[in-house]
């Protein structure tokens, strides 16, 4: 094995008076008192020059206009002020997220209720729009049209401007679902609403889930317990079958489009045309190794063309929607990843390629906007480093590529309607937070915020980033947390943190340098932290994402071991006392570790694991796994029931009763398996979904899982 840990930079602290987290802060302290100072209520307003944010002073919020490049500065409405025009009975304690609707009028909304503030006579005037069900859910408002569309349960509905409500679909069968999320959220898909340019057209997905197997999700909060049914489509079994639907208000029609067949491919990077004519789907085979971007007549739901096809032996993986140009209807953006990495592809809607606008080994992002008067395209990219993130703009004449942040670090930005400015917000290991405007063609920059280290008090570690090679010599990047007051005479027990599957990356130049506080907190109390993205993980590339096809569990397991090799290299490190854990695929990785490996590691810890890849479900397993009847020697391989009697360290598996991404059985399963194979295993359940858990049940289940370190590896 190489061990050329590489140390590449290393980040000191003083210690002076300085104190230990709490779990409390460990664990919680990120997200509310050790969050570094944000801009809150960040909006550029259309049309203009200008943005809005809301301003905190003397315990008094305000939503405030600034116009640039003057940095002008006017108070727009107060609480005070939007209390006394509508809510004396029940006053609010800040304002809520303001939305713009156009340079004169916004929305908000609190619960179900919606209301419009206005620019009247110089004076911005609050008013109750509308009031929709309690129950609605997935609340869509177009701006242009001032329609609004919403679900309850498992029907689409719709207002328009004169307050008509519509009843978009009736579907009886609750398994029939109407204007939500399909395919399990993934192939980027987060909505199934979508206003055409105008809002006046309003296209949904409709889910026919009535062929998929019902799955028990059990209610224990209750007595008797419940049992909630919901449709879990398990690897190589029945899928949902999904198609989309075009109403017309005018009409009160819907049309379907003619997305034929089979019926469970999936329907995914769904775009209106500009022209409101037709809408762009992109179908791709259950397979997921061909993907067909096809338009559709949004009149007749006839299928007008094929623009282009992309096929993989291994798979396609879409997320994104068409990106079209401003002012161009007959080009648009299309990302793709046929070179090897994620680029921008600009066509035009004969089918056409007219450039390649983006090209490297390295992976773009996400577009985030347009700069019409320089012909510029402007997104994010790890074109510096797979572990930064930063802002560029390419020309669409010739792909000119320019950067426009010029800090180290992970930067997310907001582009302005016109594309003169854009809003960027950055941290790195040494930057908190810093969020500032920039001029996309001019030098011009105005810094909001520069947060203050909310950490400086704090006694924190030593952190070193470290690249090792994997066994084929590709480069893996982690991080080395060193215990507080470190004496390289002791030897030191240590924790290896790993997630490693498919579409996260833990190694980011970010703040904290450690990525995670809990991590700190076991440097804090002795402990070396070591964590790593192995093959498999995102924003490398194809080869390192599709190294893992067919065989999830086995080369990104390859590569933690190197991590691990590392470790047993360093004269500090106790091999004898080492500890590994994860969730999610973390928790599969970590399961798999003891049981593939048992002489590694004393003690471990799974979070909500996945056990055996044929009852996890369709969309995300066969594309990595192709189903168990195409590869059952790849799901044997991975099958961790088979396995309990390799066990030697000491595993404690954590459930979420409740979990419906990776459901419990997995879990009762494995301790099935471990009674019948005499198998001692340890088990946390968590009465709900892990997923969601925070405040003091999340500060419990880090003790929880710290007390459990410390039993056997102290």
């Amino acid at each position: 094995m190489l061990l050329t840990g590489c140390v590449m930079s290393t980040m000191q602290h003083a210690y002076a008076q300085q104190r230990l987290y709490t779990m409390s802060e460990a664990t919680n302290g990120l997200r509310m008192e050790l969050a570094p100072e944000r801009v809150k209520m960040f909006e550029w307003i259309p049309g203009e020059d200008a943005y809005t944010r809301a301003i905190t002073e003397n315990g008094n919020v305000a939503w405030v206009k600034y116009t640039l490049p003057q940095l002008k500065a006017d108070t727009l409405l107060t609480t005070a002020s939007l209390n006394t025009q509508l809510f004396a009975a029940k006053p609010l304690r800040g304002i809520p997220a303001m939305h713009w609707i156009n340079n004169t009028s916004a929305w908000f909304s609190i619960g179900s209720q919606l209301f419009t503030v206005t620019l009247e006579n110089g004076k911005w005037t609050a008013a109750r729009w509308c009031e929709l069900p309690e129950d609605a859910e997935n609340i869509t408002v177009n701006v242009k049209s001032r329609q609004i569309a919403w679900t309850v349960a498992n029907n689409l509905y719709l207002r328009t401007p004169d307050g008509a409500i519509h009843t978009v679909t009736n579907d009886a069968d609750v398994n029939i679902v109407n204007g939500k999320s399909v395919h399990r959220d993934e192939f980027g898909i987060n909505g199934g609403i979508f206003f055409s340019p105008d809002g006046n057209q309003l296209a949904f997905y409709r889910m026919d889930q009535r062929m998929v197997n019902d799955y028990p999700i059990i209610d224990w909060s209750v007595v008797p317990a419940k049992s909630n049914l919901i449709k879990y489509p398990m690897a190589g079994g029945k899928s949902h079958e999904v198609t989309l639907g075009v109403y017309q208000p005018s009409t009160k029609k819907t049309v379907f489009m003619k997305t034929g067949l089979p019926a469970d491919h999936y329907l995914t990077c769904v775009t209106w045309a500009p022209d409101q004519q037709s809408v762009y789907i992109a179908i791709l085979n259950r397979e997921q190794n061909h993907l067909w971007l096809n338009q559709y007549s949004a009149a007749t739901g006839d299928l007008q063309k094929t623009l282009f096809e992309e096929q993989d032996s291994k798979y396609v993986h879409p997320e994104h929607a068409l990106s079209f140009v401003p002012g161009k209807n007959d080009q648009f953006i299309w990302y793709s990843d046929r070179d090897g990495y994620r680029h921008l592809y600009l066509y035009n809607t004969n089918g056409q390629l007219i450039r390649q606008l983006t090209k490297g080994n390295w992976v773009v992002n996400d577009i985030i906007g347009y700069h019409p008067g320089a012909g510029e395209v402007i997104f994010t990219a790890a074109k510096e480093s797979p572990m930064e993130k930063h802002l560029y703009a390419a020309s669409l004449k010739n792909g000119a590529l320019r950067r426009l942040d010029d800090a180290a670090g992970w930067h997310e930005g907001q582009v302005s309607s016109n594309g003169n400015y854009v809003l960027d917000a950055y941290s790195s290991a040494t930057v908190p937070a810093v969020t500032q405007v920039l001029g996309v063609t001019s030098k011009f920059r105005q810094t909001l915020v520069q947060s203050a280290d909310p950490l400086k008090a704090f006694k924190r570690p030593e952190i070193r980033n470290v690249t090792l090679k994997a066994d084929d010599g590709t480069p893996l990047y982690g991080k080395l947390i060193l215990p507080v007051d470190f004496d390289s005479t002791r030897k030191y027990p240590a924790i290896v943190y790993l997630y490693n599957g498919p579409n996260v990356q833990l190694i980011k130049n970010t703040y904290p340098a450690s990525g995670n506080l809990w991590y700190e907190y076991m440097a804090q109390h002795g402990y070396v932290v070591f964590s790593m993205d192995g093959r498999g993980s995102l924003n490398r590339g194809m080869a390192f994402e599709q190294a893992t096809f067919r065989r999830l569990g086995t080369v990104e397991m390859n590569d933690q071991l190197q991590g691990v090799a590392y470790l047993k290299s360093l004269p500090y490190v106790n091999a004898d006392k080492m500890g590994v854990h994860g969730w999610s695929f973390g928790g599969f990785m970590t399961t798999s570790l003891m049981l593939r490996h048992p002489e590694v590691f004393k003690a471990a810890v799974a979070g909500g694991p996945v056990i055996d890849w044929s009852m996890y479900e369709v969309m995300y397993t066969e594309r990595y796994m192709d189903t168990p009847q195409e590869n059952p020697q790849g799901y044997a391989d991975n099958n961790l029931l088979t396995k309990t009697k390799n066990l030697k360290g000491h595993l404690m598996l954590i459930h979420g009763t409740n979990d419906d991404v990776v459901v419990w059985q997995h879990s009762i399963n494995f301790l099935k398996a471990c009674v019948d194979t005499q198998t001692q295993v340890d088990y946390f359940v968590y009465p709900g979904h892990l997923h969601n858990v925070l405040g003091k049940d999340r500060v419990h289940l880090m003790q929880k899982i710290t007390d459990y370190f410390d039993q056997y590896l102290k």
